[in-house]
């Protein structure tokens, strides 16, 4: 069957969208019906079903989570790229860095971190400023194993490049060469200070990673409707240090979801 015949029902898409909330916190309205189609077809082709209730049926099977795995991923992989929003490395490079004690373990926390461009682009602001061998690690944490695995392997095509400041490129990136051509590395250099793992942001306890001086949860509530915000939000508030700053994107607000931050400057806020 092609993947073009593949139709979705009203009652199927509702079924599909409260699962992918369920688990995810992503909302997914009726607008998102050709993403969602247009991301599963190949699957429903792929295992051989006829229809998307055949599908639900298929990964609502404890014996197939692994599919519903790569539901998840297909369905809550969101647009990233390096040095997004560079105002809040700025604020990082001149505010929050200069501030850091002697001797003090610095610790980052990209916690929507997809394919890692995020954390990459904190590793190279941070080895800047204190050194490729310093005291700092970042933890890069997504819904996602796949764009973890991307993650962890740090290898990205040229045209993923284009917002990296040419210094930082020559820096702490190697060009790819002959087969690898058009393609560029993040040196191991900088690779050793940050770890990825999967997190589900989107729990009612949440298993303390650690404690941090920045968290990093940028574009991703866009998704979220106000009740998972607040329960994201919760779980992360633990995790920041005394004075430490939870920076969101920039389309993003923290009003109506936390009072526990205040509002340092638009889009960062500071726990007392």
């Amino acid at each position: 069957m092609a993947e073009s015949t593949y139709q979705i029902t009203d009652n199927e898409f509702q079924l599909l969208s409260k699962l992918v909330y369920d688990i995810s916190g992503v909302v997914l309205n009726d607008s998102k019906k050709v993403l969602l189609t247009g991301r599963l077809a190949k699957r429903l082709k792929a295992l051989g079903l006829v229809n998307y209730t055949q599908y639900i049926k298929f990964i609502r099977d404890k014996a197939h989570d692994d599919e519903l795995q790569f539901m998840i991923d297909l369905l809550t992989t969101n647009e990233t790229y390096f040095f997004r929003e560079p105002q809040h490395f700025d604020f990082l490079k001149q505010t929050v860095i200069p501030a850091i004690r002697p001797g003090h373990a610095f610790q980052v926390w990209s916690a929507a971190a997809s394919i890692g461009a995020e954390a990459y682009t904190i590793a190279m602001v941070l080895a800047d400023k204190l050194g490729v061998d310093g005291n700092w690690e970042i933890l890069g944490t997504d819904i996602s194993y796949s764009v973890l695995e991307h993650a962890r392997h740090a290898h990205y095509r040229m045209a993923e490049a284009e917002k990296i400041p040419p210094e930082y490129l020559k820096k702490y990136c190697l060009r790819g060469v002959r087969e690898q051509e058009g393609t560029f590395l993040i040196d191991k250099r900088l690779r050793s200070h940050v770890h990825f793992d999967q997190m589900n942001l989107n729990v009612e306890h949440l298993q303390k990673p650690g404690e941090f001086d920045v968290i990093f949860l940028r574009n991703v509530m866009i998704y979220f409707d106000v009740p998972t915000k607040k329960r994201v939000v919760e779980n992360l508030i633990p995790c920041l240090k005394s004075g430490g700053y939870l920076i969101i994107g920039h389309s993003e607000t923290l009003n109506g979801v936390t009072n526990a931050l205040p509002l340092l400057q638009p889009t960062i806020y500071r726990r007392p």
